[in-house]
């Protein structure tokens, strides 16, 4: 019989994923993704105009920025007053190339859309449920400003979500929770559009190497997983809910 995760998962089997729309009121884009204990609130925010160096191109933007409440995880995090730690700016980079990864920027035209993916709990797996949960929050922003008639049509391409796998105790597992990511001898956190190609692919050896066998194992686990996370993407944006 297969062992047991300490949650009593499968090694294949993502955590409960809840993906909550119109979460706040005023982000045109507003969404809560929860995978098991992981909280991320993810708002999409669409604002005329593009950065200077943009400007005249005919092309929009789509950046991010992530963060960690103070309250997030066990001991108080200090939160982010002007300078932004490396970790948390490598975070939010990857998500604005995630999302831009998705979107035809020349549809868009010279506008700009914000998302910000606050980490309420943290279990692990922030990053990649931000990525999946923001992914949501961009396509309401996107039906908004369609609606407003700020847009004619929308820029995106198709769907995106993250995932993160590992090997614990040489075994490859999909999701992996804190208590299991804390004890992982390779991370890996990879982000795939659904026409199955990569948008990113981060992994780390944090207490062993791995083989190309290893790599190949893992990334198949993890196009399992966010082939589960686009279909409840595509279940709670069917059919896409009106705002007054």
């Amino acid at each position: 019989m297969p062992m047991k995760r300490p949650d009593g998962r499968r090694a294949d089997q993502l955590r409960p994923v809840e993906i909550t729309r119109g979460y706040t009121k005023v982000a045109p884009g507003s969404v809560l993704i929860c995978t098991g204990d992981t909280r991320v609130l993810c708002t999409a925010c669409f604002e005329d105009g593009v950065p200077d160096w943009l400007a005249g191109k005919g092309l929009g933007w789509v950046t991010a920025e992530y963060d960690m409440l103070p309250a997030s995880t066990g001991q108080r995090r200090i939160r982010n007053r002007g300078k932004v730690d490396g970790r948390t700016q490598e975070i939010q980079r990857l998500i604005g190339r995630c999302m831009r990864a998705v979107v035809d920027r020349g549809i868009l035209g010279e506008n700009c859309i914000w998302l910000d993916c606050d980490v309420i709990q943290a279990d692990g797996g922030t990053r990649t449920a931000a990525i999946t949960g923001a992914y949501v929050a961009l396509c309401d922003a996107v039906e908004w400003a369609r609606r407003e008639g700020r847009l004619t049509a929308s820029p995106v391409r198709e769907a995106i979500a993250a995932v993160s796998v590992g090997i614990v105790d040489g075994r490859p597992l999909l999701d992996l929770s804190y208590a299991e990511d804390v004890r992982a001898d390779v991370d890996l956190n990879v982000a795939m559009t659904a026409a199955g190609r990569f948008a990113e692919v981060q992994g780390t050896g944090e207490n062993a190497t791995f083989s190309a066998r290893d790599l190949n194992r893992m990334l198949a686990l993890a196009a399992r997983g966010i082939r589960q996370l686009m279909a409840e993407q595509a279940r709670v944006l069917q059919p896409v809910r009106r705002r007054k």
